[in-house]
């Protein structure tokens, strides 16, 4: 899956950015490194969910898919 992502400089000093195609989905990093590194956890944990949260029933399957 490819992502964009738009990296803004902080005026405070630093970076940071937003992913437009996951509502809220946002970081930032004192160093363009930081903030790199900082994008792929984040990403992460805005697709994540926690599955105990979703009801399924014995007739329900669960895909783990990559796009």
């Amino acid at each position: 899956m490819k992502l964009k992502v738009i990296v803004h400089e902080a005026e405070e000093g630093g970076y940071w950015a937003e992913v437009p195609s996951i509502p809220g989905c946002a970081t930032q990093g004192e160093t363009f490194e930081e903030l790199l590194s900082n994008i792929y956890e984040a990403v992460e944990g805005c697709l994540s969910i926690d599955m105990k949260d979703i009801k399924t029933t014995k007739q329900d399957k669960v895909l783990e898919i990559a796009v």
